[in-house]
């Protein structure tokens, strides 16, 4: 259960969110136009799974800390140097993944939530998956400055908290969304928006970066927060099976920063940032290293094409299309074994 406190702290914010005006980025782009054309995709995933974590590269696998996400780089396609934005920070580069765009075409260059500065104009990957197909997303992010992307639309639903509550950890999000998929399925939907599973569910996963940040990269408290990250995936993932949808779902886990970096600084601690990029599941091919150039913006435009969805969009999300199997290799391939 969602303690009373927490309650009235998502009310009140969620009241803030509905007064911010959209102001950011003036030369940011507008709302997309009804028409855009849909495409369907030979891909058979009905859901996406994005985990969006910090402070993670290839050397956090090291020891076996994270044997889930081990298993999901095995089976998937990887690439562990696709580039971050500039600056290379947590808001930013948050804004530039569910918007497609660099930063200085979205305007947000800022890393804390700022009430008068309002929501960014640029349509995010959450509109297209609806103008295109019809898809709703659940977001659940995990650090206050995230607020100011939390945009309230029909197509998508929220949950937000951070660092200053001491409540807000990796369990406590998994046991939110266990609970979202509860009502979402009880025939009554979950809050304002989504009467049924998300087709793109977001969860951010920052613990091991501020681990690294606050106690050092080679110590135990990082070691254990990575750990702690891996479960939290392993949690979602077993609940998609216990939902009987893991054989319609692709996950995608991509970071904020790397190893080493910290996106929640005042200033970038990088100036050329390069994080970790996994695409894995339905239709994807296995132990795949990625060669093609990827970007953390491609990630938008990527989960469209896993969905089967096409935007016609003039955004700087491309799809990565190295990672897709062609149709009778997905019908060639061995299913995936259970757990």
């Amino acid at each position: 259960m969602v303690s009373t406190s927490w309650r009235h702290h998502t009310i009140i914010v969620g009241f803030l969110m509905v007064l911010l005006e959209t102001t950011v980025g003036s030369s940011a782009q507008s709302a997309p136009a009804p028409g855009v054309r849909t495409a369907v995709s030979a891909s058979p995933s009905e859901h996406v799974i994005l985990f969006v974590l910090e402070g993670f590269g290839q050397d956090s696998l090291k020891g076996g800390t994270m044997p889930s996400l081990s298993k999901l780089v095995k089976e998937g396609s990887v690439t562990w140097s696709a580039t971050g934005v500039k600056p290379a920070l947590r808001l930013p580069t948050m804004a530039s993944l569910i918007t497609g765009l660099p930063v200085e075409k979205h305007g947000i260059n800022w890393n804390f939530f700022e009430f008068s500065r309002g929501y960014p104009r640029s349509p995010s990957m959450f509109d297209y998956l609806d103008l295109s197909g019809g898809r709703d997303s659940a977001i659940f992010y995990m650090d206050e400055s995230l607020y100011q992307l939390a945009r309230p639309e029909p197509y998508t639903d929220y949950q937000l908290c951070g660092a200053l509550r001491p409540e807000c950890s990796p369990n406590k999000i998994v046991a939110f969304i266990r609970q979202y998929f509860r009502k979402a399925t009880s025939g009554h939907g979950y809050g304002h928006a989504i009467l049924s599973l998300p087709h793109l569910l977001v969860v951010h996963l920052p613990e091991a970066g501020r681990a690294g940040v606050a106690h050092g990269w080679n110590s135990k408290e990082y070691r254990d927060a990575l750990r702690t990250v891996d479960t939290a995936i392993k949690s979602v993932l077993d609940l998609f099976k216990e939902y009987t949808l893991s054989d319609r779902t692709t996950v995608v886990v991509t970071a904020l920063s790397g190893q080493g970096t910290d996106p929640g600084a005042d200033a970038p601690t990088t100036d050329a940032p390069v994080v970790p990029w996994i695409v894995s599941g339905v239709g994807i091919k296995h132990g795949q290293v990625i060669h093609q150039p990827v970007s953390i913006i491609d990630t938008g435009a990527t989960v469209m094409r896993i969905l089967g969805l096409e935007t016609h969009t003039e955004w700087d999300s491309k799809a990565v299309e190295e990672i897709f199997q062609t149709a009778a290799a997905a019908s060639a391939a061995p299913p995936s074994k259970k757990q």
